[in-house]
């Protein structure tokens, strides 16, 4: 990078090369957001007249960024590995995007090869998969989806997005809105689990933390990009990147509402998926990417595929060659090509034969650089490049605290037989056994800067909570996949000797997230042998599952006297897991995802349909109904179940009016008691459920939820305005649809639980 060219200044190209609508005044600070688009819009179609077709082409390549991070599978032929190799093509107009490179002082440098080194000046859009934290690591997204708090979403990520975009990042590439409903999926961790409601909400939570209110120029904004688009976790058999085969009415009913969500919220640019939707992929799918997402949604953004996901149309046999793909992906509605290089290398081409319009590229080159004009990087390509700032944002101990925070309300409390949590921090001896007692793996899956330096384990939270941590003993006993020699004895004689074992067992970060999807959602063998062996010393257990999906829980694990799913917190989690388990906070997370009593239930949600058979879970065996030979298709521990520190009391429901008016509302009402001696936040849900329509529909459906903060015995009363909105579903014409009829309305803590009262919606 220190082979300048001699060039013009920044302000030279600020005023000359960005075009005849800078210098005759066409885009002078504009007071509007109205009058801000319509300049950038002339700055930008004023660019794309003096571009050729070669640096048009080169703006939708998006490229990993080989400065500050070595990107894994890149092809050595393209060099694209090479810093030097790079350092031309941006000088060249050959690259759009960087992603996955952060660093404020670096990244100046980078951003100088476009802004003053290349011919038209045009900044480079700096990416990054910025999942859920930067050096600041929060829990994986699944964890806290289990909080059921869109501000606490909110929050993590708008504390995500200030470290992002100190650090030189302008556009993340999350949140993942996959609504995930086959535990077999690995990359189930990066999402909000199998409620659709519960998806659109975070996904607007996401979107406006990472993006914030003030707009994408604002210093602090990093650009939201929904992924993968779509139903990529629909994958049959739960096996990465298989092809999907659904209706219509399931694509538009369940998959697609988080994406319009986002959308709505403000997102600007979108990831296509990986995989073939009824025979047609994702990044070449015209019904996706332009008849749904452009015609119906009006989607104003940039599409980019996922990495190579236009190159891998030809092993699915869709593409004959590199070129095929290419005017495949372009055609059906992408705007820019990650890795693969197809685009620099075929658009050009394709366009002098005829084979893609030079409109269509038009198209897609203005929309990525409108949208580096929202993000205000014409105005000032070197925002995020300021090291001082970076020092002062990046890592503070407000967002560790915020980490902690988060930590602690993702925690699901599954079972607690004979209030055995919480433990005592004094007076007691405590056996911490398993892979995880020690462990530093913390941070969980699309983790990439996170600190090192700050990843608090289980046993240092223990030891730091509790007044003698000599009363802690910590043993391995066994690792996530394979024995120990001498293990389990060693954690037979550390669970003699205690008061109490706590287990810390479950699933490591590379078991969880992309490409690790698994068969069986069991505890692999050595630790379904240490818990074996602990369960025979009689001593009492606390499980604490680490995991990034729903597991199966069986044998000596699941008949635990208490369990705890713990997931992956991010740095703080060892003290999060120690504040709940020694009682400084009360577990207040609910399950996202449905913990299976069988693995062979998936894919599975609690949201299924009743079938013309329906089974009575009540009953241990019920032939000619719909369930398996040795179970009832129930879960375990179903979406929306958690536990806290008292027992709550759920009243009767009532309602306002037994008749909703087509275009009114009525008033659901619940009172919730704490009969314990225990402060709690009790999640009291609200679901529906339509007894007859033109289509089948879910024996349950979400529709809201109320977080109830509840004294020792105290009462209060959980109220929800229902409408005839939240009644709709997904219509035979693709489209929400209202229909009059009869409603059973819950208010319950969980998605198996709670008696439903009928609601009449009247006739328009």
């Amino acid at each position: 990078m220190s082979d300048r060219r001699a060039c013009p200044s920044r302000r030279a190209l600020l005023t000359g090369a960005l075009g005849m609508a800078v210098a005759g005044g066409l885009v002078a600070a504009p007071r509007t957001a109205a009058a801000k688009t319509a300049a950038d819009r002339a700055r930008v179609d004023a660019l794309i007249a003096r571009m050729t077709i070669e640096e048009k082409a080169g703006q939708l390549n998006v490229v990993a960024d080989p400065f500050r991070f070595r990107p894994h599978n890149v092809n050595p032929l393209d060099a694209l590995g090479d810093p030097a190799r790079v350092t031309q093509m941006i000088r060249d107009g050959q690259i759009g995007s960087l992603f996955n490179g952060i660093g404020a002082e670096a990244g100046r440098a980078i951003q100088t090869l476009a802004v003053e080194q290349s011919r038209l000046g045009i900044p480079l859009l700096f990416a990054a998969d910025i999942i859920h934290g930067l050096k600041t690591v929060f829990p994986v997204p699944l964890a806290e989806a289990a909080a059921f708090d869109p501000d606490l979403a909110m929050r993590t990520a708008r504390a995500t997005a200030i470290e992002g975009a100190a650090s030189g990042v302008h556009q993340t590439y999350a949140p993942m809105v996959d609504v995930a409903r086959d535990q077999r999926w690995g990359r189930v961790v990066e999402g909000a689990g199998e409620d659709v409601w519960l998806n659109e909400i975070l996904a607007v939570a996401r979107v406006k933390g990472f993006q914030g209110d003030r707009g994408l120029a604002d210093r602090d904004a990093l650009l939201a990009t929904p992924k993968h688009f779509a139903a990529y976790s629909a994958a049959l058999g739960g096996m990465e990147y298989n092809s999907t085969d659904m209706s219509d009415a399931t694509l538009r009913g369940v998959f697609l509402p988080p994406f319009k969500a986002a959308f709505d919220a403000g997102a600007l640019s979108v990831m296509t998926a990986f995989n073939d939707l009824n025979g047609v992929p994702a990044t070449g799918n015209p019904y996706l990417l332009t008849e749904i997402l452009r015609e119906e949604w009006e989607f104003p953004g940039f599409v980019v595929t996922d990495y190579t996901s236009d190159q891998e149309m030809i092993a699915h046999g869709f593409a004959r060659d590199g070129r095929d793909a290419a005017r495949i992906a372009i055609m059906a509605g992408v705007d820019a090509s990650m890795m693969s290089g197809l685009f620099l290398a075929h658009i050009p081409g394709l366009v002098a034969s005829g084979e893609v319009p030079l409109a269509r590229v038009d198209q897609a080159v203005r929309r990525v650089l409108m949208t580096k004009a929202a993000l205000g990087l014409f105005e000032d390509p070197y925002r995020g490049c300021d090291p001082e700032r970076e020092r002062i944002v990046v890592g503070t101990q407000a967002h560790r605290d915020l980490s902690r925070e988060a930590a602690v309300k993702s925690i699901v409390l599954l079972k607690n037989d004979g209030g055995l949590l919480p433990l005592k921090p004094s007076g007691q001896k405590i056996a911490l056994i398993g892979p995880f007692a020690d462990d530093r793996d913390v941070f969980g899956p699309w983790t990439i800067w996170g600190d090192e330096s700050r990843k608090v384990s289980v046993s240092e939270g223990f030891r730091a909570a509790m007044d003698d941590p000599a009363s802690l003993v910590v043993v391995e006993g066994a690792s996530v996949e394979t024995e120990v020699i001498g293990g389990i004895e060693a954690a037979v004689r550390a669970a003699n000797a205690a008061d109490v074992v706590v287990l810390a067992l479950g699933e490591n970060s590379r078991m969880s997230g992309e490409a690790q999807s698994r068969t069986e959602l069991d505890l692999p063998a050595p630790q379904r042998a240490l818990a074996e062996a602990i369960r025979a010393t009689g001593k009492p257990v606390v499980v604490l599952l680490r995991n990034g999906r729903a597991l199966d829980l069986t044998g000596p694990v699941a008949e635990a006297q208490a369990i705890a799913v713990t997931w992956f917190l991010g740095g703080e989690m060892g003290h999060a897991v120690a504040d709940v388990v020694f009682g400084k906070v009360s577990p207040s997370g609910r399950l996202p995802v449905s913990f299976p009593m069988r693995g062979g239930q998936q894919p599975f949600s609690y949201d299924h349909k009743a079938t013309g058979r329906p089974a009575d879970p009540a009953l241990a065996t019920q032939e000619y109904t719909a369930r398996y030979r040795d179970i009832t298709n129930v879960a375990r521990y179903p979406f929306g179940h958690g536990l806290t520190y008292a027992p709550v009391a759920y009243g009767a429901v009532s309602l306002s009016n037994a008749s909703l008016a087509w275009d009114g509302s009525v008033e659901v009402a619940v009172a919730v008691r704490n009969d314990g001696d225990r402060p709690v936040v009790e999640t009291v849900q609200l679901y529906i459920h339509d007894r007859v329509a033109s289509l089948t529909q879910p024996v349950r459906r979400l529709r809201d939820i109320r977080k109830v903060p509840l004294a020792p015995g105290e009462t209060r009363e959980a109220r929800f305005t229902l409408s005839a909105r939240q009644l709709s579903f997904i219509g035979a014409d693709g489209q929400p649809t209202v229909e009059p009829g009869e409603f059973h309305v819950w208010l319950a803590p969980s998605a198996q639980a709670g008696t439903p009262v009928l609601l009449t919606l009247a006739p328009r």
